[in-house]
């Protein structure tokens, strides 16, 4: 490698960022330890100061290895820091960091308040970055910032955050394009305004009752996992949804036309059902449907889904292509009646995929006149699965069941599939 011209050597060391090899390269040669302030990129592991020996400091390590970088663009540090470091870091690197991550290791309390100033608030250094990816912190007091004019993504997982503090962040990234919070515990009543946004996900940890209202005109792709009260003020650009909640019950749901809508997953334990019947008539023109709602009701009781007329279901969404139908949902369109008055005439028109869930043999027969009808109907269908999840029964109705399910798939088997 020493017979290559310089410029090569350079630019082959120049795509080394992991600390512990940087260190190595730079003992190897002179030539090799002149190539490492090209560096762009650094990242610093969890553990590697867990061996450190002498007098140095993981934070005085960091601080000699970026000052002998002329141009860092991306610095990621998952070991170990103070708060006196990164401002250090942060104050030397100036406006060439593009890209920062680093876990923060200050979610308890205490902690947080052994440092001052706080991890958080030495971050308004990297004034010129445009991705932030945070782990592990406490933002339960609205940072010192100013604004990062030139933030486009950003990223904080597993942290506790205030209403108020979360809202102050936000406002010093006014011209964030991507936003992701998840793993976040401690938020009530979320208002998110953020005009150039274009992708966001939203994970809150708790008792799935949090508020949320977003108003983001160029808003692309949404997920909210943990709200029982969603309201989304401009729509016109959506093309992917999925709301969630694991711990609590979807109660409203408010969101603008969806004209663009093409992929729409909503899962959870409970919804009610207005909100469910909402979120499908206003998808009518979406070509992927996940369903996994297990129950509905608007109080404490958990209800079955009432019935849901099969025609008319296909009818109102005709662009439908990929449709996921779990438990409840199948359950609901294979009631006594769904299939009693079918028109002749009537196709599926763009159906290609259906993955079905069945869980219980309970009205056997309406589920295999169900899924035969989906065979009959949908002219383009090319895949059906058949998945049988936690099916428990000692009656023989169960075998039975399970007997039409496969001999409905060996004469079907081009496109039908059990699991």
């Amino acid at each position: 490698m020493d017979s290559l011209p310089d410029a090569i050597i350079h630019y082959i060391l120049s795509h080394i960022n992991n600390a512990k090899d940087v260190a190595s390269c730079t003992c190897v040669s002179k030539k090799w330890k002149d190539s490492m302030p090209y560096l762009r990129s650094l990242y610093f592991p969890r553990n590697i100061f867990d061996n450190l020996t002498g007098g140095d400091t993981p934070d005085s390590i960091v601080r000699h290895i970026i000052s002998s970088i002329v141009r860092l663009e991306e610095l990621v540090v998952y070991c170990p820091f103070s708060s006196a470091g990164l401002e250090s870091w942060l104050s030397f690197l100036g406006p060439s960091l593009r890209n920062l991550e680093l876990r923060m290791d200050n979610i308890v309390e205490h902690q947080s308040c052994m440092d001052r100033p706080s991890k958080l608030d030495c971050i308004r250094a990297a004034w010129n970055v445009e991705s932030l990816k945070l782990w592990g912190v406490l933002v339960t007091h609205s940072p010192k910032w100013d604004a990062f004019l030139k933030l486009q993504e950003l990223q904080i997982v597993g942290a506790r955050l205030e209403d108020t503090a979360l809202s102050d962040v936000l406002c010093a990234c006014p011209n964030l394009k991507s936003l992701l919070l998840l793993g976040c515990e401690g938020l009530r009543s979320v208002s998110i305004e953020l005009p150039h946004l274009k992708q966001c996900k939203l994970d809150f940890y708790g008792l799935g009752n949090s508020l949320l209202s977003l108003t983001a005109a160029k808003l692309e792709i949404l997920e909210v996992q943990g709200c029982s009260w969603i309201r989304v003020h401009e729509t016109r650009c959506l093309r992917i949804l999925s709301i969630s909640n694991n711990s609590g019950r979807v109660n409203i749901v408010d969101f603008g036309r969806l004209v663009a809508l093409e992929s729409l997953s909503i899962r959870g334990v409970q919804w009610c059902w207005d909100a469910i019947s909402k979120m499908l008539q206003m998808a009518s023109q979406v070509k992927h449907l996940y369903m996994k709602v297990e129950f509905t009701g608007d109080f404490e009781a958990l209800l079955p889904f009432p019935e849901i007329d099969f025609v008319d279901f296909f009818n109102c969404h005709p662009k439908l292509q990929k449709f996921d139908a779990h438990g409840a949902m199948f359950a609901a369109l294979c009631q006594k009646n769904s299939l009693k008055n079918v028109d002749s005439k009537f196709v599926i028109p763009s159906l290609e995929e259906v993955v079905v869930t069945v869980r219980s043999p309970l009205n056997a027969e309406q589920k295999m006149s169900t899924l035969e009808s989906l065979l009959k109907y949908g002219k383009h269908l090319k895949k059906m699965r058949i998945k049988i999840l936690q099916m428990k029964s000692s009656h023989s109705s169960a075998d039975d069941f399970f007997e039409e399910i496969c001999w409905f798939r060996h004469t079907n088997r081009k496109i039908v599939s059990i699991e």
